[in-house]
């Protein structure tokens, strides 16, 4: 008898091997993806101005890339003694001026690049609720610990949250036509905007997905290139038990990750590459073993060994390095 129920998963095509490139954005969960996808050596960018938890905040950043958007002084803030951007996280936060809207034309030129060559885009939306900055009149993908009288919170309606998505797959196919789009939802629960308020958000989020899946599903040629991976599902009807989370409670734990990438593995990445990810995997072991004695021969061989299987495996695959 199975006591859980499990989420029936399509084979879906392209699929990902070690020739593909993965751009991704969104919340915080691309991440635990991405370091999968960064530990098993697939060519991969993510985030590059940080997390972004809300559909608009993506939608912007893509605009940016499309317009070819130079970076100017009147984007950027001085607040608690660093340099600010209200369109990027504050990882790319920095003390100098030049050295912020350096690294936001950089990281914008480089995520145009990448994106003109990339197999497949990870789109994972995280909430629905964002941050109105009063002044600016717009949506922030980061508030950056600015006073909150600055902002009005708002709950991103259906339809609207459906336009930002219009606008991402807009964006997107502008810059590459032929890329395959991943859309899902993030499983972490934001509670701090409430409990009740996170079902609300993450059921507008579902919905909002559904409608455009539904509308692009009729176009043969978007039909082929546009699907969606229920990360958000298998952690709420798969995995439900508080087991599966973080010390937070808010956060799949690294069994649940393990589990969904698992799922996702299954049925995006290419049978192929199993091969690849055994071999991967053997010489990050490798990397990460300890020796009692470095200096003694047995020790000694074993690292000729693993050098003799990193070497093979960067040339059949010249971006790999460990």
């Amino acid at each position: 008898m199975e006591f859980r129920t499990i989420i029936p998963l399509k084979e879906q095509q392209p699929k990902i091997d070690y020739h593909s490139k993965i751009f991704m954005l969104g919340s915080c969960f691309v991440d635990n993806i991405g370091d999968k996808l960064d530990y098993y050596k697939f060519q991969n960018l993510r985030n590059p101005f940080g997390v972004f938890f809300h559909p608009a905040a993506i939608a912007n950043f893509l605009d940016r890339l499309v317009s070819g958007y130079k970076y100017k002084d009147e984007d950027v803030f001085r607040h608690n003694e660093r340099w600010h951007c209200f369109e990027a996280h504050s990882n790319l936060s920095n003390s100098n001026k030049k050295n912020l809207l350096r690294s936001l034309n950089s990281e914008s030129r480089n995520s145009a690049k990448f994106l003109k060559s990339a197999t497949h885009v990870v789109i994972t939306l995280g909430t629905a609720w964002g941050y109105q900055h009063k002044d600016l009149d717009k949506t922030v993908a980061n508030c950056h610990k600015v006073p909150q009288q600055e902002f009005e919170k708002q709950l991103m309606m259906v339809d609207e949250i459906r336009q930002s998505l219009l606008q991402i797959l807009s964006s997107v196919h502008l810059l590459n036509p032929n890329t395959c789009i991943i859309f899902n939802i993030s499983p972490v629960r934001h509670l701090k905007d409430g409990f009740v308020e996170n079902q609300w958000s993450k059921a507008n989020l579902l919905a909002a997905v559904q409608q455009c899946l539904a509308e692009f599903s009729q176009n043969e040629e978007w039909a082929k290139i546009l699907s969606y991976f229920p990360s958000y599902e298998i952690m709420m009807d798969e995995l439900r038990d508080y087991r599966f989370y973080a010390e937070d409670m808010l956060h799949p734990n690294n069994t649940a990750i393990d589990y969904i990438w698992s799922r996702f593995k299954d049925v995006w990445i290419a049978a192929e590459a199993e091969g690849t990810i055994k071999d991967v995997e053997k010489i990050q072991k490798g990397l990460s073993h300890r020796s009692f004695n470095p200096k003694s021969k047995g020790h000694q061989k074993f690292q000729k060994q693993l050098q003799a299987n990193i070497n093979n495996l960067k040339s059949r695959y010249s971006h790999i390095k460990f």
